[in-house]
């Protein structure tokens, strides 16, 4: 494993050789302002409502971290599933595209370097995406008084989905030499697991004499992140959901060094 760190830092490297990371970059800054800014402009409007109804009770519930963190942490997460397909898609594409496959396969490196080389860079770069987002939060810490802890939380739920994200798309990029098909691949994957998977298996079940809380649902309410990343945001970290993460990392990493080696098989 000790070419792994020239792999990543290679790989870090030509993502800023062509211009989707700075387009990534530049989109993700902008969006993370603007769900920022609708987030504070939703609470102070909120604040002013309550104060003009003397609703004191809702106004004593109101806070930093659930009315502006939070729903700006979910709105990141949103984009995060059509960030991230940009920045994976070529990953694996890009060689075989490029005619390099063979080249990287038939070197001293094995198999296992190459797809934790490129993971341990797209992650780097999930780590830039995420501390820009961080920045945003970090400014309530001048002019107000949100948890620590519950805000550190919510940046680590952000970063872990992320992650997860880019295991999932590694594998995407693995199985095709087309980047836009790499893309779409991962797009349709995340929105899958990540959004849509735990209310299409309800659905389907709603009408079923099992019911909406039958083992099937609880199972892929399980399998779908919006249950560990909702869980996070709250503050609750658990090691269920730190669990779940990992497990989820390392499935589509096992499966991506397969999708890689079975080159060698043809």
């Amino acid at each position: 494993m000790r070419h792994v760190g020239a792999i990543a830092s290679r790989e870090l490297r030509s993502f800023f050789v062509s211009p989707v990371a700075y387009v990534v970059l530049a989109l993700w800054a902008l969006l993370a302002t603007t769900f920022f800014l609708a987030s504070v402009i939703a609470f102070d409007s909120e604040i002013v409502r309550a104060q003009q109804f003397g609703a004191v009770q809702h106004l004593e519930t109101l806070n930093l971290n659930d009315h502006v963190i939070a729903p700006f942490l979910y709105s990141m997460w949103f984009i995060v599933v059509f960030a991230l397909p940009a920045v994976t898609m070529g990953l694996f594409a890009a060689e075989k595209q490029n005619g390099t496959e063979e080249l990287l396969l038939t070197s001293p490196l094995t198999v296992w370097e190459i797809v934790l080389g490129k993971f341990l860079a797209a992650s780097a770069f999930v780590a830039v995406l995420t501390a820009v987002a961080g920045f945003f939060p970090a400014v309530l810490f001048v002019y107000g008084d949100p948890e620590v802890g519950k805000t550190t939380a919510g940046l680590l739920g952000l970063f872990l989905v992320s992650l997860a994200y880019v295991a999932v798309g590694g594998f995407a990029s693995s199985l095709t030499r087309n980047q836009l098909i790499a893309f779409v691949l991962t797009l349709a994957l995340l929105l899958v697991v990540g959004l849509m998977l735990p209310p299409l298996v309800s659905f389907a079940l709603a009408s079923d004499a099992v019911g909406t809380e039958s083992g099937l649902v609880a199972v892929m309410r399980w399998v779908g992140t919006k249950e560990h990343f909702d869980r996070i945001v709250s503050g609750l970290v658990e090691t269920r959901d730190i669990a779940y993460f990992a497990v989820v990392v390392g499935i589509f990493l096992v499966l991506t060094k397969t999708a890689v080696e079975s080159v060698r098989w043809r």
